[in-house]
């Protein structure tokens, strides 16, 4: 059994043309002996942003805090804590922050996906 608060997990930052303010965290995968799936927690600053793109694997995504927008089939819908998201493969997405607190959520994806 593993038990930590997600802070305690080793951040990746990142930052490029197409992602902004993005912070992840493997927060349960492989090296847990998780065989099945890989939750991560991410968080987005202030008018941070999620790389537009398109994947195999599927996403669930509880928002922890914060205010956010998911895109998907090129609408924009407000998320908030609680929002629950899911997010089939193969379809183009992207999480940015709507507000001016940090947008923190958890994702799982399935073991075999690249965790971060």
């Amino acid at each position: 059994m593993k038990i930590i608060h997600y802070s305690e997990a080793e951040p990746k930052h990142f930052d490029s043309d197409h992602v902004k303010g993005v912070t992840g965290r493997v927060v349960i995968g492989k090296s847990d002996g998780a065989e099945n799936f890989c939750m991560r927690v991410f968080e987005l600053s202030e008018n941070g942003y999620t790389p537009k793109h398109t994947h195999e694997w599927e996403h669930e995504i509880v928002i922890h805090s914060g205010d956010g927008e998911v895109l998907s089939d090129g609408q924009w819908t407000p998320v908030g804590k609680g929002h629950i998201v899911f997010i089939p493969g193969n379809e183009d997405h992207q999480i940015r922050n709507a507000g001016k607190d940090p947008l923190v959520f958890a994702c799982l994806i399935p073991s075999g996906a690249p965790e971060l």
